[in-house]
């Protein structure tokens, strides 16, 4: 088990300054392990909704429930089933507002959320566990993990054909049971396998919702609903496009990743890291996976994007601070990148201070003011120094 140090000091931080606690991420990314091996002077109880038995009991006095356990830390597991329970817990908070008395984990960012802004505002801090990044697995391991992603179970798996048989199960096992669990609604599970399926081949690609809805059979607006579900379970990630204060013809849709690389291979049946370099997909794969590991290390307050012109202007990711660009990015699959016109006439579009190529290779230094580097420096090096 890789222990997720910065994780486990930010929850109990959180804890010792906080009624309640919300951990939120996709399903099996280790919450509940989190949540569990986080250190507490108080007994733990923990409860899974998931259970029929647990729910049931729960929904009888949900009040007497919880205040049974009144000097334990409870946790509980997919709150969003029950999404009442929040008005529950605001009267319990507010009759005693000490810290370290709730873990709440859910698999439904909106859906949580919106519970939570109309019941708990101000009395609960928020945490999204996102799945094993570059720093914690090693940097020695990034072939590895770029190939089968950052859940536990399918990075830690003995072999790639163990690793594809568990994005197999997790892939059926969501569309044909979780999706309609979790959001309390009636999707189709097929209509969802084969949009899933579609946005891996569309990975890194602009979203358009009407064509995808032509090739299902579906209206745009359907499209989009799923895309939300999808995004909503941390498993896409739409990247949106810079447009602020400048004054040229913009793409205005927005990109789409998965936010996985390892589901997006398993996905596309994509057997083996050899097997990738020799793919497709294999670019923006590779845009994907640096996109992932700087997402999870960004500190709140800067965003992401992506900038393009009509006229070929173009920056794979944009960080932004605020209302100002701060990096400018552009991401290679290989070894010996050649920098485009496109990308110095972004950064003079842009103003930013900081910019750079992120390759693969070992390659370390600047020219014409863009820094080429690997994404592990850029990861240790590079980005602290953005974030101060």
């Amino acid at each position: 088990m890789i222990e997720r140090t910065l994780y486990i000091a930010s929850l109990s931080k959180k804890l010792r300054n906080n009624p309640a606690v919300v951990i939120i991420g996709p399903r099996q990314v280790g919450k509940t392990t989190l949540s569990k091996n986080i250190k507490s002077e108080k007994n733990r109880a923990y409860f899974d909704l998931e259970s029929p038995n647990t729910l049931s009991a729960l929904k009888l006095d949900p009040e007497a429930f919880l205040l049974e356990k009144k000097d334990s830390l409870v946790i509980l597991d997919e709150v969003q089933i029950y999404p009442e329970i929040f008005s529950v817990l605001r009267s319990i908070i507010d009759q005693d507002r000490s810290n370290n008395r709730f873990i709440l984990l859910g698999s439904a960012n909106p859906t949580l959320i919106h519970g939570v802004s109309e019941s708990l505002a101000g009395r609960v801090s928020y945490l999204e566990l996102s799945p094993l990044n570059l720093l914690e697995v090693g940097v020695e391991n990034q072939n590895k993990h770029w190939f089968r992603g950052g859940f536990p179970q399918a990075f830690l798996s003995e072999d790639d054909d163990i690793f594809l048989e568990w994005v197999s199960d997790y892939v059926r096992a969501y569309v044909e049971r979780d999706i309609n669990l979790i959001f309390q609604t009636n999707l189709n599970a097929l209509l969802m396998r084969r949009l899933w399926t579609m946005l891996g081949h569309l990975n890194g690609g602009l979203l358009n919702a009407s064509d995808l809805g032509r090739s299902l059979g579906v209206t745009a607006n359907t499209v989009n609903h799923y895309i939300d579900i999808l995004e909503a379970a941390f498993l896409v990630k739409r990247l949106l496009p810079w447009h602020i204060n400048i004054g040229k013809r913009l793409v205005k849709s927005p990109k789409i990743y998965l936010n996985d690389t390892g589901l997006l291979h398993g996905l596309l049946n994509i057997k083996s890291y050899s097997e990738l370099l020799l793919h497709p997909i294999i670019g923006s794969s590779w845009e994907n996976y640096v996109i992932q590991q700087i997402r999870t290390q960004v500190k709140s307050g800067i965003d992401l994007y992506f900038y393009r012109t009509h006229n070929g202007s173009e920056v794979d990711l944009v960080l932004v601070n605020g209302i100002k660009p701060v990096a400018a990015i552009e991401i290679k699959n290989s070894n010996n990148p050649t920098i485009s016109k496109g990308f110095y006439l972004s950064i003079e579009d842009l103003q930013t201070d900081r910019n750079f190529v992120i390759t693969k290779s070992e390659t370390y230094f600047t020219t014409k003011g863009v820094t080429i580097c690997a994404l592990a420096d850029f990861l240790t090096h590079e980005l602290p120094i953005l974030m101060e």
